[in-house]
């Protein structure tokens, strides 16, 4: 698919991505919206995302990007990136309602919901799928940079097993346009604030064990998060530093939406299928990074869960 072509005769296109967007989502996001506003100069293009976290404030276009979701008329492309519709929040009406609707991602749950699909659940990020369909010889410094940032942060800097090498070599085109990427990946990825600190070592002193130690849990409820007057962005990163534990295979991350009522990250290694597991429970994601909502008592999502994963750390199929 060439993006410039199935966009030519647009006058008002339309960028969403995920609720409670991530670095590849809000990097894939903003990279895009800069490629086809340089390159489809007539055309308005809009971005509509729940407000990012301050980190990727540097992302040129981070401004335009619109929080309000207000009421629209309908667009004649709409891209849906990172997701499928029915996680687009309030732009999922935008979506749905578009002449054309464009659906590209590469979580392996998302059968597609465009009327043109690009899903490509081996590539790491979205931001790597993004960069095989635009024409390199268009895209310049800041769309580099925001491209770089989607697949450092879906990519754990090079570090998952979704890392290909075509990754790397992606990454290398990227980095000549010559943006300060030492300096991307300390405050976008490992910088945390004092209060972000202070809650993931909360969370981490009052996990549990379970499995004979090959798994793990945390939760932090809304009384907890309010003592320490801290938002659901500041508590990205928990999940990941749960797995880091020695011993274990899948760890699990709550935190309290409503009463009886959380939102799960799980993370993994190669014994769990994590996207499994969520995708039972309505959720999805990848293989060894998903999550879901359930409903209940912390300790009935914790009992749900861990039948599905201790059934694959037992070697049991369905």
């Amino acid at each position: 698919m060439n993006l410039l072509d199935e966009c030519k005769e647009a006058k008002r296109i339309g960028i969403s991505g995920h609720i409670r967007p991530d670095g590849d989502c809000v990097g894939s996001c903003l990279a895009l919206y800069l490629y086809l506003s340089k390159n489809l100069p007539e055309a308005s293009v809009q971005v509509f995302l729940e407000q990012p976290a301050d980190i990727f404030k540097e992302i040129r276009g981070f401004d335009e990007i619109d929080s309000t979701f207000p009421k629209q008329e309908q667009f004649d492309v709409y891209l849906a990136l990172d997701c499928s519709a029915d996680r687009l929040g309030g732009a999922e009406s935008y979506f749905t309602e578009a002449a054309k609707k464009i659906n590209i991602d590469h979580h392996i749950s998302n059968k597609g919901c465009g009327d043109l699909n690009v899903i490509r659940p081996e590539v790491g990020s979205v931001c790597e799928v993004l960069f095989d369909l635009m024409e390199e010889e268009k895209i310049d410094k800041d769309i580099a940079m925001a491209l770089y940032i989607g697949i450092i942060h879906d990519t754990g800097v090079f570090q998952y097993s979704n890392t290909r090498p075509e990754t790397l070599e992606i990454a290398a085109k990227l980095i000549s346009f010559g943006f300060d990427f030492p300096r991307l990946i300390e405050e976008t990825f490992y910088q945390k604030t004092y209060v972000q600190t202070q809650i993931m070592g909360r969370a981490l002193m009052e996990s549990i064990r379970f499995m004979d130690g090959r798994c793990i849990v945390s939760m932090i409820d809304r009384k907890t998060m309010e003592f320490y007057n801290v938002g659901t962005k500041d508590l990205d990163g928990i999940v990941n530093q749960l797995r880091n534990i020695k011993g274990v295979n899948c760890a699990i991350f709550m935190y309290e939406t409503d009463v009886l009522e959380y939102k799960i990250s799980m993370r993994s290694d190669e014994k769990v299928d994590v996207a499994k597991v969520a995708s039972y429970f309505g959720g999805g994601g990848h293989m060894r990074a998903a999550g879901c909502s359930m409903k209940g008592t912390f300790h009935d999502c914790v009992n749900n869960l861990s039948l599905h994963i201790e059934k694959q750390l037992d070697g049991i199929t369905d």
